[in-house]
């Protein structure tokens, strides 16, 4: 293992290098009394960065953006975006800032984003976070990344001493350096075209090339070959967010990356009762990006990212719209076959079990759990127990008119030989309850972290059964209350 470094990480500056036209120089302020509320020690290793080097003054003072590491040229990125289903000629980063790259174990080179600096030139609001949404990300984005869903991870949440008034109500103020592959998002094509200049946006394709499918080089149409990448990237991950029952809950064109990561966890939640029309966000008025919708929004979004590509992909742009028009069709088949391998393994079965038998399995199941409201993530851990003979757990999930028919489909998946062992790798026993979540960053806000980091510990673990009483709370079917979970755009 190369050995880490004790002294401040030296970073790159590859974004800021290669793409001025798409980078705004930031001056962050300093936090007046930084204190490390979060440390990612796992990653930072990861990033060749000794976690004690962070923990330090200096280090608190680069992880809030007022010193800059060795290398480092903060530049807020800039990009465009379809929001709503409408575009916006440019939009950027309003309150964050991409520190610069550096080199993981592996030798690939990693973003480092800092986010809630203040503000840049291009802030709608005053450009500052504060500690619960900072948190939120941090927790949901190790969740996520303990499920086998590529996401970006927090290396750090740092208080920042300067409170910040919303609404009325002063929240502490905090800053989260996340890492990702790349923040190059399908926004960031959508900006450069726009640009009077055709190698900014082939500057940008050849950066996504080298960082995410540098073996797409190779190919006869490189860019062709990237946008048949990144399709085929976007069909698994919408595919594991389904079998997740995760609910993005913005998924607008500026806030999904070309390298297939999850990014930005506001809106975000995870299904407890089973519900296709499931929105959580304060502000999707009409579920336009439902759970259902989601295969159907990440197509649409596909969409404009190849409207974007068109000029790199034929001379004349008509036909490069042609062209990646029938690139982004192929979605349609990868999706299916990516969420038919996913509920192959929720559902237990073997590669011998036919495709078209997965897949009737588990939408007859899903109607069952959307006709009952049943809830989802604690029907298929229940699966465990029903392939080893006891079918008690299942039954009860639902309300007693309902079980023949659960009866019958549990006798017909029976059939098909399910395996316990790999139904428990692929049904967590532990999920991240969207009440809990609350529960536990109200009392971080207060300072109160002990119950934060303990649920870290849980979601880090989430294919092992736990006898704690948080445990037990996040394997129990939640409450019923009058008002349903509410997500907000506050990250």
């Amino acid at each position: 293992m190369a050995a880490l470094d004790s002294a401040l990480p030296e970073l790159e500056a590859v974004w800021a290098e290669t793409l001025p036209e798409l980078s705004r120089p930031v001056d962050p302020p300093a936090a007046p009394h930084p204190r490390l509320l979060a440390l990612n020690e796992e990653l930072a290793r990861e990033l060749r960065i000794d976690p004690r080097t962070l923990r330090g003054a200096q280090g608190l003072r680069v992880l809030t953006g007022s010193a800059r590491a060795p290398g480092s040229t903060p530049v807020a990125q800039v990009y465009a975006g379809h929001q709503w289903g409408r575009f916006r000629a440019i939009l950027g980063d309003g309150r964050a800032a991409l520190l610069g790259e550096r080199c993981d174990l592996s030798g690939a080179l990693r973003d480092l984003h800092a986010k809630g600096i203040g503000p840049t030139s291009m802030s709608r609001v005053d450009g500052f976070a504060t500690v619960g949404p900072m948190l939120r990300e941090f927790l949901l984005g190790e969740a996520m990344h303990a499920l086998a869903l590529p996401t970006t991870r927090a290396l750090a949440v740092t208080a920042t001493g300067a409170p910040r008034s919303l609404d009325g109500v002063r929240l502490p103020g905090a800053v989260l350096v996340r890492s990702a592959r790349s923040h190059i998002r399908y926004g960031s094509f959508e900006y450069a075209v726009t640009l009077d200049d055709r190698s900014v946006l082939r500057r940008l394709a050849d950066l996504a090339l080298a960082r995410h499918h540098p073996e797409a080089s190779e190919a006869a149409h490189p860019h062709r070959r990237l946008l048949e990448r990144i399709v085929e990237t976007v069909a698994a991950q919408t595919a594991g967010w389904m079998g997740a029952g995760f609910v993005h809950g913005v998924l607008s064109t500026d806030n999904v990356l070309v390298s297939g990561e999850t990014i930005d966890y506001g809106p975000c939640a995870f299904l407890d009762a089973y519900d296709p029309d499931a929105v959580f966000s304060s502000i999707d008025h009409h579920g336009r990006y439902a759970y259902g919708r989601q295969p159907e929004i990440m197509r649409w979004n596909l969409e404009r990212l190849g409207e974007a590509f068109a000029p790199l992909l034929a001379d004349d742009v008509e036909d490069g719209r042609e062209i990646a028009g029938a690139v982004v069709a192929a979605f349609d088949g990868l999706y299916r076959a990516r969420w038919i391998a996913v509920f192959r393994a929720k559902l237990g079965l073997a590669a011998a079990v036919p495709a078209t038998t997965v897949e009737q399995t588990a939408q007859t199941a899903l109607a069952l759990l959307a006709e009952n409201r049943t809830d989802f993530p604690r029907f298929w851990r229940a699966l465990s127990a029903a392939a080893r003979g006891d079918r008690s757990a299942v039954q009860h999930l639902f309300p007693p008119h309902a079980r023949p028919g659960v009866d019958a489909w549990t006798d017909r998946w029976d059939a098909l030989r399910p395996d316990a062992a790999r139904l428990d790798a692929a049904n967590p026993a532990i999920v991240p309850r969207n009440h809990v979540v609350d529960e536990v960053l109200a009392a971080a806000v207060s300072g109160d972290l002990g119950p934060f980091e303990e649920l870290l510990d849980l979601v880090r673990n989430p294919f092992t059964a736990h006898d704690t009483p948080l445990a037990q709370r996040l394997t129990a079917i939640p409450p019923d209350t009058a008002a349903p979970f509410v997500s907000f755009c506050g990250t």
